[in-house]
């Protein structure tokens, strides 16, 4: 139980206090009942009462609970007690006000120097008097409160309503206000839990459907990143990129609209037979490079070519993408200028883009590499699909031409580079390193290399007198113009600047080689297309 210290009322639980603080004493205009003093805020008046009237209100208290623990076992009992008590207490209040004769203000500035003196006279005047009072009264006949003297009706603070007393007013207050309040009644906080529960799961929900979306929109927007890098977004193939391109070089005026017109029927005069047009081709540096390695190059110990090939580079029609078959038709041009190959590539042409394409089609119908012809949706004609070894084997297995794959998937040096790749590409061109001459034109046709996002054509390697390796590598990136100064007679050494490859240029993370080892025969051939089912290929380290 809690009593009040303005009034004394008593309530059971500390919210019920704040609600009737606020109804009866924050509210309503604050009096003092021991001596009426007024016009003070709800902290002032409890200071008031706490000097002035401490042993007064101390009394009420000790009263109040004497007469609980003396009239308790009876509920009738107890509450005429209670309207005696409130009677009593009213009485003594008003004795105590009229037998005081300072003022309020007087008393809270001089209340250190006087209060015991007016406790003890106002103190033996209250017993006195509650004791007669006692003695006289009639429990059922009192009337009237403390309530009843000292405060208006009660006034509801948020609505107005107007109750007879206090306690109906607390009730409404709890009852039609309870959000108001510091606590809830019954049932409202769990109410309002569900409906704080429900807010969160449909935030929740929400923000799911937002971060679904968005990775949605990620996903399509990498996946047409990818089937534009690849070649794979419907936007035409050699042929529309080669008109596109061309049509720019118009516009802006670094192409005549005749040369236009000569080159468009050149192309398509090319597309029709199947036979790349050669105009992207250079052909003799294999030669200009056994003359230049046999005249200089005094820093080289020995060097091994390939056999002849043309270097192939890429034009309007492929700029971007066409890498992959721009190198295969360096290594066709090898193999047609072996007699060796003359069995399995009789009457061959090098042919066009498009037509490598549609070569590349045929042999997925026969069966060659299911899963590559399903990642490429089993079409190349018509797009800018980027190929890559697996394609490059599955083409050269279905002419019969014997050929491995061999992949470095990891570096085997420090800082990322592949000495093996340089050791296996050393031992491919020569099987004597010691004793031979300074340069070797092997019989060994050129390696196609492919690594991350380009592919490039490897036709030698040096050995230089400090013992290190540099690989000879036609790129199809580089144009004819440059290419051209190989074939001079003074070829200078800055020339081979653009084909020579050391250990530290190469630090890709993995490359891929396919090699040419012979020709297969039929049934070999059907044995290959059998496993290529799975492809596998053989892994350095």
């Amino acid at each position: 139980m809690l009593s009040c210290d303005i009034c004394g009322e008593t309530v059971t639980s500390e919210p019920d206090m704040k609600a009737h603080l606020l109804i009866v004493h924050m509210e309503n205009e604050v009096i003092c009942p021991f001596c009426k003093l007024s016009g003070v805020n709800y902290d002032e008046m409890c200071f008031h009462i706490e000097t002035a009237h401490f042993e007064q209100n101390a009394l009420g208290r000790n009263f109040e609970r004497i007469k609980r623990i003396q009239y308790g076992t009876s509920d009738n009992r107890k509450d005429n007690t209670q309207q005696c008590r409130m009677e009593i207490n009213s009485s003594i209040h008003s004795a105590s006000a009229s037998n005081s004769k300072v003022s309020a203000q007087s008393l809270l500035k001089d209340g250190t120097l006087k209060h015991k003196a007016f406790y003890s006279e106002n103190l033996t005047k209250s017993r006195k008097f509650l004791k007669s009072k006692e003695k006289q009264c009639d429990l059922s006949k009192i009337k009237g409160s403390v309530y009843d003297t000292m405060y208006s009706p009660p006034e509801c603070p948020f609505c107005g309503k107007i109750e007879d007393c206090t306690q109906d007013m607390e009730t409404h207050v709890k009852i039609k206000h309870a959000n108001l309040l510091d606590t809830p009644v019954e049932g409202m906080d769990r109410v309002q839990c569900c409906r704080d529960l429900e807010l969160a799961h449909h935030l929740q929900q929400e923000e799911d459907r937002k971060r679904r979306s968005e990775e949605s929109r990620q996903e399509r927007e990498e996946f047409q990143k990818l089937q534009r890098q690849y070649g794979l977004d419907n936007s035409g193939g050699y042929k529309q990129q080669l008109l596109r391109s061309m049509e720019r070089e118009v516009d802006s005026g670094r192409m005549h609209p005749s040369e236009f017109h000569r080159r468009r029927a050149d192309m398509m005069e090319s597309l029709a037979i199947g036979i790349d047009d050669g105009k992207t081709k250079t052909s003799g540096i294999i030669e200009a490079l056994y003359r230049y390695y046999q005249n200089t190059a005094t820093d080289v110990r020995h060097v091994w070519l390939s056999t002849a090939v043309d270097h192939f580079h890429s034009s309007f029609g492929d700029k971007g993408w066409g890498c992959g078959y721009r190198n295969f038709q360096m290594l066709l041009s090898s193999l047609l200028q072996n007699d060796a190959y003359d069995d399995c590539l009789k009457g061959m042409s090098v042919p066009c883009i498009p037509k490598i394409q549609s070569m590349i089609e045929d042999a997925w119908r026969e069966g060659f590499d299911p899963q590559g012809a399903s990642q490429l949706n089993n079409r190349l004609q018509g797009t800018k699909a980027w190929i890559g070894a697996c394609e490059i084997y599955t083409l050269l297995t279905s002419l019969r031409v014997k050929c491995h794959i061999v992949d470095f998937h990891k570096s085997t040096g420090p800082l990322g580079t592949h000495p093996r790749l340089f050791e296996w590409v050393l031992n491919y061109y020569s099987s004597e390193r010691e004793g031979g001459p300074k340069v070797a034109c092997t019989s060994k046709p050129p390696v196609y290399l492919q690594h991350q996002g380009h592919s490039r054509t490897v036709v030698g390697i040096e050995e230089r007198k400090n013992r290190t390796l540099c690989l000879l590598i036609f790129d199809p990136g580089c144009p004819s113009r440059e290419m051209q100064k190989l074939l001079k007679q003074d070829m200078e050494t800055s020339n081979l600047k653009q084909l020579r490859k050391f250990v530290g240029n190469l630090k890709h993370k993995q490359y891929q080689i396919v090699a040419v080892e012979g020709v297969l025969t039929a049934e070999e051939k059907i044995a290959r297309r059998q496993a290529s089912q799975v492809f596998t290929a053989e892994k350095i380290p």
